[in-house]
């Protein structure tokens, strides 16, 4: 009989295939993807879309696309890999890219989703700190405001990284028990919110964004191509970027992915709506207003947004919303670190993805330019998963050896180094010096990467010219 925790001993096949017998129907993806996409962000980012100015064909017609964009990109890239080689994404690039270029990847993914994760605690301590009457960070605070803060947030993170340690399993069930409560209370949030904006029909409610507006003082307008191609890459690491290879691999068929829509577009689109609604509530108040004429954007705190909707539930809404997507968030991070050092427990490194999160989660900065930094963290991750799709499709056709790295013994690819880093300093440097949103040249980028790996592998393959 083992005298181990139990807890130490969670088998997550990350160095080998998931068996056919620890695979899992589609009921357990559309449960991790709705609770993971209705969720504690989503209180954040309806908001900010009213802070950039949105109209309300902008808004509603473009998040319909951008979203549809999203779901067709898991199904038809990253569950048809998933379900092929069955890996993880960071054993998956270890093959192609080398132990030693595939350990700086880890490390960058690792430490974006901790980021990630983090600004989910921080939704989530807006709900609790309001018993305490807790001061709510403004868009333009970075630091900890508060002891209160600072203790919430700690203690919010401990919880949710010890769940997230637990493995896979732990963090599906979790989402599945949770996701009809926080679907519900996001439903609930939006029609109160109707209801006290006097919204009683389409019409109404069209008119709430009209033609748009101008952007509150320290955002940027945002037009219907800013909406689609932000809500497209808003998970971008995930799908164009191949990290939910990690996640799909555990698919019977690549149709599990279809279950992303439920994420999509009961959280990317009518948690973001609702949410949203919630914010044009509190405008109209006294506060806001005040805000505004001092040329202040006001703050954006989800906790009191939906707790002035529907009290007490809307803040175990926030709070379990913010749980149930840094769960999973942990977990991706957690086996980025464990990749780097495979001999470490998956739960310790999960552990420690929690602690960074949780450190990540007291400056709340990271929240409250939200829209910016996910544009940023898929941007710089997104280009290496066409490395892996641009091989899986097209590497018979550009005459190169799959997985050379493994089959060479080289320890860094440079073909991947140098059609990543040339396509980050490309498109980065347009963005910058262009002032074009980040949104925008994703998908150049990842394309350019991609081309390039298959350019560059065929050149260096055939001249013998990688060396470890």
């Amino acid at each position: 009989m083992s005298t181990e925790h139990p807890t130490t001993q969670t088998q997550e096949f990350e160095r080998q295939p998931v068996p056919k017998e620890n695979l899992k129907n589609w009921k357990s993806f559309l449960g991790m993807y709705a609770g993971e996409h209705a969720a504690g962000t989503e209180f954040m980012i309806g908001p900010l879309f009213l802070t950039a100015g949105v109209s309300a064909f902008d808004l509603i017609i473009g998040l319909l696309l951008g979203n549809l964009m999203a779901v067709l990109s898991w199904r038809y890239l990253t569950a048809e890999i998933a379900v092929k080689h069955r890996l993880t994404l960071y054993y998956q690039l270890e093959k192609i890219c080398g132990k030693n270029l595939v350990t700086f990847y880890n490390l960058a993914n690792g430490v974006l989703f901790c980021f990630l994760a983090g600004a989910m605690i921080t939704v989530s301590a807006t709900a609790v700190g309001i018993p305490f009457d807790m001061q709510m960070p403004k868009l333009t605070d970075t630091l900890p405001n508060s002891a209160t803060w600072v203790v919430i947030v700690l203690v919010l993170g401990a919880l949710i990284a010890i769940i997230a340690a637990r493995g896979y399993n732990s963090v599906s069930k979790a989402a599945n028990w949770m996701s009809p409560l926080i679907i519900l209370g996001f439903l609930a949030c939006g029609f109160v919110s109707l209801g006290q904006l006097g919204v009683s029909n389409f019409s109404e409610f069209w008119a709430l964004w009209g033609e748009g507006s101008d952007p509150f003082p320290g955002q940027i307008k945002y037009t219907f191509w800013h909406v689609v191609l932000w809500s497209w890459f808003a998970n971008a690491a995930m799908h164009i970027g191949m990290s939910d290879l990690t996640v799909f691999r555990y698919a019977k068929r690549p149709q599990s992915a279809w279950t992303t829509a439920a994420g999509m577009y009961i959280g990317h689109y009518v948690a973001w709506i609702a949410a949203a609604l919630l914010y044009a509530v509190y405008l109209q108040s006294p506060e806001a207003q005040g805000f505004l004429a001092n040329n202040e954007a006001p703050p954006v705190a989800p906790g009191p947004l939906a707790y002035n909707a529907i009290g007490i539930f809307g803040i175990l809404a926030v709070v379990i919303a913010g749980w149930t997507t840094a769960n999973p968030t942990i977990y991706r991070a957690g086996l980025a670190f464990q990749a780097i050092i495979p001999k470490a427990s998956t739960f310790w490194v999960t552990i420690l993805a929690g602690a960074i999160a949780t450190i990540a989660g007291l400056f709340p900065a990271i929240a409250m330019k939200l829209l910016g930094f996910v544009a940023l963290y898929g941007f710089i991750l997104a280009p290496v998963g066409a490395v892996i799709v641009f091989e899986h499709f097209f590497a018979r056709r550009a005459g190169i050896t799959p997985n050379y790295a493994e089959t060479s013994g080289i320890k860094v690819n440079m073909a991947v180094l140098l059609a990543w880093g040339l396509s980050f300093i490309i498109f980065y440097y347009i963005s910058w010096s262009q002032d074009i949103f980040l949104s925008f040249v994703t998908l150049p980028a990842w394309l350019s990467c991609g081309l390039l790996f298959l350019v560059l592998s065929r050149w260096f393959q055939s001249r013998g010219m990688i060396r470890q």
